[in-house]
C-alpha cells in the first residue's frame, strides 16, 4: 500500500478549494483527494509520471489535470486561500539553489525563460523565498541559479507590509535599507565587510533567520523540488506552492 501524505485534517482544509468537487458547474471529480495525493507522491519521491502507482488511477489522465491545474493558477490559489494567517512581525528573506535534472531541460523558449541557468554547480535554479515570523512561506520567486540574490527582492517586498526584514550580507543593498527604513521596518542585515561605514544591526533578532533555512530543508524533503526535473517554471512553481500548502498544515 503507498504511503499518503495528508491527514483527514489536513484534507478537510484543503477539499473545499478543490476544482471538481459536488457543486462546481461541469464534471464531477472522481476523488479529488486520491489526485492531490498522487501529485504529492511524485513530488515526495521525484518519481517520473509512468511510475505513479497504479492505485492513484491512471498516470497519463492524473498528468493531462495536473497540467491543466498548473495552467489555471490552482495551485497558487489553493497556497493564497490557506496562508491567510501569516505572522507578518517580522519576515526574513533568502535563496537556495537546486540543481536541475536534465529532464528539466529542453523547454521552449530556452533556459533562462525557464528560470535555469548555468553556474559553478552546472544547470541550476534559484528559489528566493519570503517567510513569517513562524516560519511559513510568504512568497518566493524563480530566477536562474547565477542571479545574484538581491536582483529578485523588489517584487517580493512589494505591497507587504512588516515590522522587520532579516537578511544575510547578500541583501546588503543602499536601495534596500533606504525603502525599508522609509517604510518605517527595521533592517535587520548584517552590513558588507568592504563597506566604509559600518551599519549596526540587532545581532540577536538576526539568530532568528535559521527559521529561513528551516524552511528550505523541509522544502527540499520533497525530491522534484531537492533536484529539480520540471523543464517549465510554471510547473515547478506550482510543486513549490503545493508543497508549502501542506508544510503549513502540519
Amino acid at each position: 500500500m503507498t504511503r499518503y501524505i495528508l491527514t483527514d485534517a489536513q484534507w478537510a482544509k484543503i477539499e473545499p478549494l478543490c476544482q471538481g468537487k459536488v457543486g462546481d458547474a461541469g464534471r464531477t471529480a472522481v476523488d479529488n483527494r486520491l489526485f492531490i495525493e498522487a501529485i504529492l507522491w511524485i513530488i515526495r519521491t521525484g518519481s517520473p509520471w509512468r511510475d505513479l502507482p497504479e492505485e492513484f488511477g491512471n498516470w497519463k489522465s492524473i498528468h493531462k489535470r495536473y497540467r491543466r491545474w498548473v495552467l489555471a493558477d490552482r495551485f497558487h490559489d489553493i497556497f493564497e486561500e490557506l496562508n491567510r494567517d501569516l505572522d507578518m512581525e517580522y519576515v526574513m528573506i533568502d535563496g537556495t539553489i537546486v540543481k536541475v535534472h536534465r529532464h528539466g531541460q529542453g523547454a521552449k523558449g530556452g533556459l533562462e525563460n525557464q528560470a535555469i541557468g548555468q553556474s559553478k554547480g552546472g544547470m541550476t535554479t534559484k528559489i528566493l523565498a519570503m517567510v513569517d515570523a513562524l516560519g511559513n512561506l510568504i512568497d518566493f520567486k524563480l530566477m536562474p541559479g547565477q542571479r545574484n540574490d538581491i536582483c529578485g527582492v523588489e517584487p517580493l517586498i512589494k505591497e507587504k507590509e512588516f515590522d522587520a526584514l532579516l537578511a544575510d550580507k547578500a541583501f546588503d543593498a543602499d536601495w534596500l535599507v533606504e525603502e525599508l527604513t522609509e517604510r518605517g521596518s527595521k533592517v535587520v542585515i548584517p552590513p558588507r565587510n568592504n563597506r566604509k561605514l559600518q551599519r549596526e544591526h540587532d545581532k540577536m533578532m538576526y539568530c532568528w533567520r535559521h527559521l529561513i533555512e528551516n524552511f528550505f530543508c523541509k522544502l527540499k524533503e520533497f525530491k522534484k523540488i531537492a533536484m529539480r526535473a520540471e523543464k517549465t517554471d510554471q510547473s515547478f512553481a506550482a510543486n513549490i506552492y503545493l508543497a508549502a500548502a501542506v508544510l503549513k498544515l502540519r
